[in-house]
């Protein structure tokens, strides 16, 4: 059985493009928050957070 020449070099051409495309991500999906990125955040926020009501406690027990 052999293929015709026109469906090979579509065949080709379609490969090909995806070599090209390999690797290649849409725009939209560089732009979104990576998950170690929100780790981190939620974390620096906890930190913050803590150094804030520590501070406020301590505050409060100084004056009594």
């Amino acid at each position: 059985m052999t293929t015709s020449k026109r469906v090979a070099d579509r065949k080709i051409a379609k490969f090909e493009k995806n070599i090209t495309r390999r690797g290649l991500n849409p725009s939209s999906a560089r732009e979104k928050f990576e998950p170690t990125r929100i780790i981190i955040v939620l974390f620096a926020v906890l930190v913050i957070a803590s150094f804030i009501f520590q501070v406020v406690r301590l505050a409060l027990n100084a004056n009594s």
